[in-house]
């Protein structure tokens, strides 16, 4: 009786010890991206996208710009949880445009490009571990500004948001970034 009544004991002494992680997506947020004018386009860049595919591209990133604040959910792809290649993979699926849904073999496809060349619609790949050796993350880029560069993409502390490749964390990160419009 002795014994049983200590295995009682420590079961509900690990169940009270379980301490529940904070998170930050509990607010709505609201995230705003101001279109690009033709004079932030370079002109060498201006040439290599026909209007029907800028309008593709518009049209991807404000399906993307829709999950803002959905919380991070590995595996997801709604409005209930979302990872980083699942949003791009919905974003891109809903404009008829087929990519893989893993970052890694996301980041096979399409065009390498340097990241001065950057434009909006590009794809931003990161390895965030320390002793990954695969690409693990990946964005979108919704606006460049001068040398800042935009990008939406899915976190697992806070859910979909915006951020900047001017960023340290996230500079340090990158490692490449293609095109596949």
């Amino acid at each position: 009786m002795l014994r049983k009544s200590l295995y009682i004991s420590l079961i509900l002494l690990m169940t009270n010890c379980v301490v529940k992680k904070k998170t930050t997506y509990g607010k709505e947020r609201k995230v705003t991206v101001e279109a690009s004018t033709e004079k932030e386009i370079p002109k060498k860049t201006k040439s290599k996208r026909s209007k029907k595919a800028a309008t593709k591209t518009d049209g991807i990133i404000t399906s993307a710009l829709a999950f803002s604040g959905v919380k991070y959910k590995y595996g997801g792809t709604t409005k209930k949880g979302m990872d980083c290649s699942g949003l791009l993979y919905v974003a891109f699926k809903e404009h008829n445009v087929n990519i893989p849904r893993i970052s890694y073999v996301m980041a096979n496809e399409g065009k390498r490009i340097k990241v001065n060349n950057v434009v909006k619609g590009d794809l931003l790949f990161f390895k965030t571990t320390k002793k990954g050796k695969r690409i693990n993350h990946v964005g979108l880029v919704v606006a460049v500004k001068g040398n800042d560069i935009k990008f939406i993409h899915a976190t697992t502390s806070r859910g979909v948001i915006v951020s900047s490749l001017r960023e340290g964390y996230w500079n340090y990160a990158f490692v490449k970034a293609t095109r596949i419009l």
